[in-house]
């Protein structure tokens, strides 16, 4: 007779693997198996993200996503302390280069006090002192934001979470998945060879293919996953220690994304970007990219279309910039215009997963739909690496008490 698994998690990164972990420690004697589909954990957007640790400057007071991510900087960091697991509390500094990014930056700086986050604000002098190869005409720190290798702690959560008993299984695709009166049965494919998986209750921890989970199960949404690509350069090596901090520009509060930025990384080196340009693959990392599959899920969905209207501007501008270095260039020109074009080397891409609802509306909080069986993440956004931790625990607390 096949087993029945208490619980089936669908999908290998930080969000899948955190919420399998504290599930076992809350459920030990329950069966939980974690499957994803490629041979390593932490493969998508989990392993081509900036390693910051969030603080949470940006998110509304009182919202699911700054509530998360304050809680996860804190979750973070103890559990890197508790498993050696490096990281580094850098500090990161918003910097305004003119007058109407000074007001955006007072704006910034109230909603951090109303979440209670430790800020300073910098004058120009103060500014210059702190960051010598850094321009603007001041800036505030965010002394609680950090780096480190989201990759790692993604492996040590699995590590635990096996030494508890929970199971994974790599190579494993998600083909169909079937909803009966009393169980679910996940059919798969590993290396060529089909394979089904019967649970008690799913969960979909799945990014980039959340919105197929969902419509596998019949489930009605009003979303689909548009990929957005960030792509990032890394400086030439004699530049590793161009700054002190995390350099951030002051972002445009009509634009969704949060601009090109200098990152120290846990290895000693520093990334320049992400820009946000409009992907064609879901999992296209590569400076080319084209999926036939993904390109006609995302042109035949209205809200595509919408959104890209209402970004267009934007939208061109962006991807101009990712074909001509030099206008890369200038964005980060503008707080350190030291930097030449011969300073930015390759680095690989991320992409962000982002749900975007049939009206053309960004979804920039959490998502989740449900059947009598199942919990689909449909939206986890920035910052969800550095709030994997407390979004295990709230999935958790939402699957206990269904």
């Amino acid at each position: 007779m096949d087993k029945v698994y208490d619980y089936i998690i669908v999908g290998g990164g930080i969000v899948g693997i955190s919420t399998a972990w504290q599930l076992k420690q809350r459920r030990p004697d329950a069966s939980v198996i974690v499957i994803e589909k490629e041979a390593s954990l932490a493969m998508h957007q989990t392993g081509h993200n900036s390693g910051v640790i969030h603080a949470g400057v940006y998110y509304a007071p009182g919202s699911l996503k700054a509530t998360l991510c304050k809680a996860g900087e804190k979750a973070t960091k103890a559990f890197c302390n508790e498993h050696q697991i490096p990281f580094e509390q850098c500090g990161k500094l918003l910097v305004a280069t003119n007058n109407t990014e000074l007001e955006r930056m007072q704006a910034l700086y109230k909603r951090c006090l109303e979440n209670s986050i430790d800020v300073k604000l910098l004058s120009q002098e103060q500014l210059r002192q702190q960051e010598p190869n850094i321009t603007g005409l001041g800036a505030f720190l965010v002394t609680a934001t950090g780096i480190v290798d989201y990759k790692l702690i993604t492996n040590k959560m699995a590590e635990l979470f096996v030494t508890l008993g929970g199971e994974i299984s790599k190579r494993a695709e998600v083909k169909a998945i079937e909803e009966k009166p009393d169980s679910v049965v996940v059919k798969c494919k590993s290396d060529g060879q089909p394979f089904q998986l019967k649970g008690k209750f799913l969960i979909s921890c799945a990014g980039l293919m959340a919105d197929r989970l969902t419509r596998m199960m019949n489930i009605n949404t009003d979303f689909r996953i548009i990929p957005y690509r960030g792509e990032y350069y890394r400086l030439a090596p004699q530049h590793n220690q161009i700054v002190n901090h995390l350099i951030y520009p002051i972002p445009d509060p009509e634009l969704p994304f949060l601009g090109v930025h200098l990152t120290r990384m846990i290895d000693g080196t520093v990334t320049v970007g992400p820009n946000a340009v409009q992907g064609w693959k879901r999992e296209g990392y590569n400076r080319i990219n084209f999926s036939a599959k993904d390109t006609a899920e995302m042109l035949s969905f209205k809200g595509f279309w919408k959104v890209t209207a209402n970004n267009l501007k934007a939208g061109l501008a962006e991807t101009k910039n990712s074909w001509w270095k030099p206008g890369y260039l200038k964005l980060v020109n503008k707080y350190c215009p030291q930097l030449t074009t011969a300073d930015l080397q390759p680095y690989p891409a991320g992409i962000r997963a982002q749900a975007v609802l049939i009206d053309g509306t960004l979804v920039h909080d959490f998502l989740f739909a449900e059947s009598p069986l199942s919990l689909h993440v449909c939206n986890a956004p920035s910052p969800a690496a550095t709030s994997a931790m407390p979004i295990g625990q709230y999935i958790c607390d939402k699957v206990l008490n269904l």
